[in-house]
């Protein structure tokens, strides 16, 4: 079957915003069996929306609409889908009380225009948007399916993988079975170079690569009756991959390296506190966002300035003298100060350079320094990374969180 991904708002169109549902999309039609063909974008504007929306009917048998779903007068993707179907929308009771509630329980005015968020083909399937005001639907007729989903990224992702997903695998005659390996210590070139015959010789199932800061994704998906036979296909090849890859692979089943550390620290009932100078609270902030952190994470501390390691942490005066507060003695004594005040198993500690100022010939910006603490034993390595300051922070904190895994598997 054909498809073609339909992505509407001017602020694509003119590059305000990067499209990101559309990839999401295509990378999942295409392992179901969909012949993903075209990838348009088209503004906010009738006219020129009508002549893509037929275009797309006339030519493929599945497309995939994001945006223009909203309550305002530009929002024109229903409305013109249902006409070039020849559908008419109208009013659906129930998803206009939905709504109405949905606006009263958080004190907001309910305003009429929002009605047209409750409007629908009577034939369509009703999409629920767990994260947003703007359900999405499935249209079908004369032997052509549209989907029409809200812009978004945080409602489209959801919307897509729970209710979209079953109808195309249901419509497909095929079933995805899919896991995800996650990969930190070695670029894309380099796995994707190490793994090069099982990439050109992949049938079923079939594997992915997907860079993502400072890590390296490989998507695993078996084509499938169901999720049993799923994992027995998929089983050989994540198998051999672990074994040629080793322990950069920390995952087979989707999570961060933060959530990987949370889970073994909970499993092993340990706990862990954080003093942060150039990574300025992205480690702490990183477990915080994971549910159930307080079993694990005792404290956090940002220390930036040299006065605040002093008297916050306990860094001797004189080590900050002779060796500075990038260096590998201030880490060292960051981490187990922190240890020591806050009675955790595990400390973590970050200084470095993030730049575009600072650096010494010795130390230039990018280089930072992680130590980790537990009783009796401190572990402090020194990476040299490149790039602007976010970036900076951003890798060291992944640097933290898998060095504290490593020594996790060996205690």
């Amino acid at each position: 079957m054909i498809a073609e991904i339909v992505s509407v708002g001017t602020e694509l169109l003119m590059g305000q915003v990067v499209n990101t549902d559309a990839q999401f999309i295509a990378q999942r039609l295409a392992p179901l069996g969909f012949q993903v063909f075209y990838h348009t974008t088209v503004g906010d504007n009738v006219k020129r929306l009508t002549a893509v929306v037929h275009q797309a009917v006339e030519r493929s048998d599945v497309v995939v609409f994001t945006g223009g779903l909203g309550p305002t007068d530009d929002d024109l993707t229903k409305e013109t889908v249902a006409a070039a179907l020849g559908l008419t929308v109208e009013l659906i009771p129930e998803e206009a009380e939905r709504l109405q509630k949905h606006f009263e329980s958080r004190g907001y005015p309910f305003t009429p225009n929002n009605l047209k968020q409750a409007s629908f083909p009577k034939s369509a399937i009703i999409l629920p948007n767990a994260f947003g005001t703007a359900p999405g639907c499935i249209m079908t007729a004369e032997n052509k399916t549209a989907i029409l989903l809200p812009g978004p990224p945080r409602e489209l992702f959801p919307m897509f993988q729970n209710h979209v997903m079953p109808y195309l695998e249901q419509l497909s005659g095929n079933k995805l079975y899919s896991r995800e390996l996650r990969i930190f210590g070695k670029g894309e070139s380099t796995v994707t170079y190490e793994l090069r015959d099982i990439i050109e010789h992949q049938t079923n199932p079939t594997v992915a690569p997907y860079v993502k800061t400072g890590e390296v994704s490989l998507r695993v998906t078996a084509l499938c009756q169901n999720e049993q036979e799923g994992e027995k296909i998929a089983r050989p090849m994540i198998g051999e991959i672990v074994s040629r890859l080793g322990d950069i692979v920390y995952s087979t089943v989707g999570e961060s390296l933060p959530e990987t550390c949370a889970r073994m620290l909970t499993d092993d009932r340990q706990s862990l506190a954080v003093a942060e100078s150039c990574t300025g609270g992205m480690v702490a902030s990183e477990l915080v966002a994971i549910p159930g952190c307080s079993n694990f994470l005792l404290e956090a501390c940002v220390s930036y300035s040299d006065a605040s390691k002093v008297s916050r942490l306990g860094v001797k005066q004189e080590t900050l003298d002779q060796f500075g507060a990038v260096s590998e003695q201030c880490a060292r004594e960051m981490a187990e100060c922190m240890r020591q005040s806050s009675g955790a198993d595990y400390a973590l500690a970050t200084t470095g350079y993030a730049g575009p100022e600072g650096g010494t010939e010795e130390n230039p910006v990018g280089t930072v320094y992680i130590a980790l603490a537990r009783q009796g034993e401190t572990l402090v390595k020194c990476i040299q990374l490149f790039g602007e300051r976010a970036r900076i922070r951003e890798i060291a904190t992944l640097h933290a969180f898998d060095m504290l895994r490593r020594k996790l598997c060996l205690d």
